[in-house]
């Protein structure tokens, strides 16, 4: 096995391990506040039906920022593409869904099952809202733009969230799942286009 293939290995197994590792992170915050983490993480036919139906707006968003010709959103797209191409493209369609699945559960519990209620019992709701999604933006700060971007999807996942009047975790973390595995899936294919041609 060559350097680069253990490389790529690495790379999608630190990525797993680092995303699965938040749970901890989670745990910990939630026993020091006082808040169980997967208590608004329930299954319910609405939900479910909400998460997919919401995930659409967000994979229209994603391909219209992909199509924009301005330059910071193309910066984005080559930085992207330049980090996570090489490492992603020779995944299973599998090994991505996997780690869109973590990525998608576990942030979802740290920052809307946690972050954001501990923030609303102690400065209100509006403070939740903006205080747990400005940190979703700083946790995601490739540039500036992405920050922007990760934070105005924080705001739409954490409404989400109390869509139908029933707080529950499992309408984010379906929408964050999906759209990552998009991502995911968009990215490999536009990586492989630019390296050899090819959309297989």
């Amino acid at each position: 096995m060559n350097q680069a293939s253990l490389q790529v290995r690495d790379f999608f197994s630190k990525a797993c391990y680092f995303e699965a590792s938040l749970i901890l992170v989670a745990i910990v915050l939630g026993w020091v506040a006082g808040i169980d983490p997967f208590a608004k993480l329930f299954y319910s036919e609405a939900a479910l039906l909400y998460g997919l139906l919401g995930t659409l707006p967000m994979v229209l968003f994603f391909h219209w920022v992909e199509r924009r010709q301005v330059d910071s959103f193309q910066k984005v797209r080559r930085l992207l593409l330049e980090t996570l191409g090489p490492s992603l493209h020779r995944r299973h369609w599998a090994d991505l869904f996997m780690l869109a699945a973590i990525a998608g559960l576990v942030e979802e519990i740290l920052f809307r099952g946690v972050i954001q209620p501990w923030i609303e019992a102690a400065w209100g709701a509006r403070a939740g809202l903006i205080g747990c999604n400005l940190l979703f933006g700083i946790a995601h700060a490739v540039t500036p733009l992405y920050t922007l971007l990760a934070f105005l999807i924080g705001l739409y996942l954490s409404a989400a969230m109390d869509y139908g009047g029933a707080r529950n975790l499992l309408t984010p973390v379906l929408i964050h799942a999906l759209y990552d595995f998009w991502a995911f899936l968009a990215l490999v294919r536009a990586y492989k286009i630019e390296r050899d041609g090819s959309g297989v």
